[in-house]
C-alpha cells in the first residue's frame, strides 16, 4: 500500500532505521561470514587459528542471543536510496533519527555519540551531524545503516598524492595497516576511496565496505595481498590474514591530485539493508 503523507513517510523511515541497525549490529552479512571462515581454514599459526575460533563462537553466540557483535555499537552511518517517486524532504533525516533513538533503547545500542568539545554524551546515539547521512538515487526506496566503531576509524587515513605518484597507492594502503597493528581488531577489511576530492575520497572508502567482500578484482587483491605480507595477523597476534579483502570505489579527481583514503574496518564489518515501506 502506498503511503504519501509526511506522517506516513516518518513513521516508515523511522521503523526501517530502527531495524535496519538492530540487524547490523546483531547479524554479520553471508559474505563477510565466508572471507572469516576462509580465511580460519588457511591459517597455520596456532594463535591465530585460535582467535578464529573465538570469532566464530562470537558470531553464533550473538545470533542465538540475539544481542550485538561487540559492545562498541559504532556511530550509525546510513545511506537513504531514494527511487524517482520518493520525497526528498527534512523529513527523512528527522526520520532515520529517530530511527536511531529507538534502536539505542531496544537493541540496546552503548551511546557512543559525544559532542566534539565538550565530549557530554547525548545518551541516544544522535546529535549535531549524527547520523551521518549519504543520500543516492537507486530503483528502490531503502535504508541501509553501516555501524563504525572508534577503534578500527580511528586509524583510517586520507592522503593527498600526486598525480604522478599512482604507484604509490599501494604504499599507501599497506602503511595505514602498517600504523594500525592491532588496533582494529584485524584481521580487517580495507574500503579505498581513489579520486574525487579532500572530503569525498573518505566517503567513496567507507562506501566501499558495503561491496561483496568474497569477490575481488585483480587490483584489490593485489592491494589485499600487500596487507597480508604485513604478518599482522587476528588480534595483532600473528598470522597468514591481515586483511580479508580490500574493496576499491573511485571517482574522477582534479588533473592535479590524487586523493586516496582508507576506511579501516574491523573483522565485523556490519551493515544491513532494509525496504521502507511507504
Amino acid at each position: 500500500m502506498l503511503r504519501r503523507g509526511p506522517e506516513d513517510l516518518y513513521k516508515a523511515v523511522a521503523t526501517a532505521t530502527c531495524r535496519a541497525m538492530q540487524e547490523a549490529v546483531i547479524y554479520l552479512p553471508a559474505d563477510v561470514k565466508r572471507v572469516i571462515a576462509n580465511a580460519a581454514t588457511v591459517e597455520n599459526n596456532s594463535v591465530a587459528a585460535g582467535e578464529y575460533e573465538n570469532i566464530m563462537k562470537n558470531i553464533v553466540a550473538a545470533e542465538h542471543l540475539g544481542v550485538p557483535l561487540c559492545q562498541d555499537t559504532g556511530v550509525p552511518i546510513v545511506y537513504l536510496t531514494l527511487p524517482p517517486d520518493a520525497p526528498f524532504s527534512p523529513v527523512l533525516f528527522d526520520a532515520v533519527a529517530e530511527g536511531i533513538r529507538q534502536a539505542t533503547i531496544r537493541v540496546p545500542l552503548r551511546p557512543n555519540v559525544v559532542d566534539p568539545l565538550t565530549r557530554h554524551n547525548s545518551g541516544d546515539n544522535t546529535g549535531t551531524g549524527m547520523p551521518a547521512v549519504h543520500v543516492r538515487p537507486g530503483e528502490r526506496f531503502q535504508v541501509t545503516v553501516l555501524p563504525k566503531g572508534a577503534g578500527a576509524e580511528n586509524v583510517s587515513r586520507v592522503v593527498m598524492l600526486l598525480p604522478t605518484q599512482a604507484e604509490k597507492i599501494e604504499e599507501v594502503v599497506v602503511q595505514t595497516m602498517l600504523i594500525a597493528e592491532g588496533r582494529p581488531c584485524p584481521p580487517v577489511i580495507l574500503g579505498v576511496g581513489i579520486g574525487g576530492t579532500f572530503d569525498s575520497a573518505p566517503a567513496l572508502a567507507k562506501e566501499a565496505l558495503l561491496l561483496p567482500v568474497d569477490e575481488m578484482n585483480e587490483f584489490e587483491q593485489k592491494l589485499c595481498d600487500a596487507v597480508n605480507q604485513l604478518g599482522i595477523g587476528p588480534m595483532g597476534l600473528g598470522g597468514v590474514t591481515t586483511a580479508l579483502a580490500v574493496k576499491v570505489k573511485t571517482a574522477a579527481c582534479h588533473t592535479a591530485s590524487l586523493p586516496v583514503a582508507v576506511n579501516v574496518q574491523c573483522w565485523a564489518n556490519r551493515h544491513a539493508t532494509v525496504e521502507v515501506d511507504w
